[in-house]
């Protein structure tokens, strides 16, 4: 079986929001046309706690998009985003939940960052979700969302990690930065990912 996977519709990553992805809100009506060719569809919600490690603000004197280090970890410094109960964690109003069976919530923990929707960024605690695939049958995955260069390309790597075919929809994602995606498509093209279009999802059905 396939499953969609939604990677971080929310209102923070796009025009408007903390951490805005440019051109994000344009996913929102190409994740609604995927979800009825799926018999499955679930998404992932960045959901940090106030003060996350991750945030420029939790660090004096440091800004936004500056390289740093978070436990052990190189961490890119974002500013603060998808805070737990905001209105910027919320998912994007325009998209369709009425097909979203599960809903993965990552990036917790205020000690370590979580991109992918299957593991932290230290491989150190499971979300769960590849588990749960595997428990509904499912072989491939395809990955729409948000940013493609960060939270989809890792959730792509991880479920190849995992064992599953991946397709990645590529005009159903956006990306923070054109060059960061390019590295980003050219490694999970060598690890077996395959790029595909809403269009040829929706014909093929």
């Amino acid at each position: 079986m396939k499953a969609l996977l939604l990677i971080d519709i929310q209102n923070d990553f796009v025009p408007g929001g903390s951490l805005a992805v440019p051109g994000g809100d344009a996913v929102v009506a190409l994740a609604n046309q995927l979800q009825p060719r799926f018999e499955l569809v679930v998404a992932t919600q960045d959901w940090h706690p106030a003060g996350h490690g991750s945030f420029a603000g939790t660090h004096p004197g440091r800004q936004p998009f500056e390289q740093g280090e978070l436990h052990g970890l190189l961490q890119t410094l974002w500013p603060d985003h998808c805070v737990q109960g905001t209105a910027g964690a919320e998912f994007v109003p325009g998209l369709d939940q009425h097909r979203i069976e599960a809903i993965f919530r990552k990036g917790t923990n205020p000690a370590i960052d979580s991109y992918s929707g299957f593991f932290d960024n230290g491989h150190r605690k499971s979300t769960g979700l590849a588990d749960y695939l595997r428990g509904r049958g499912v072989t491939a995955v395809y990955l729409a969302g948000l940013a493609a260069d960060f939270c989809v390309y890792f959730s792509a790597l991880d479920a190849l990690q995992e064992g599953f075919a991946v397709f990645f929809v590529e005009d159903a994602t956006r990306a923070i930065s054109a060059e960061g995606y390019q590295q980003a498509r050219a490694d999970l093209a060598q690890r077996g990912a395959r790029f595909v279009t809403t269009a040829d999802v929706v014909v093929s059905g």
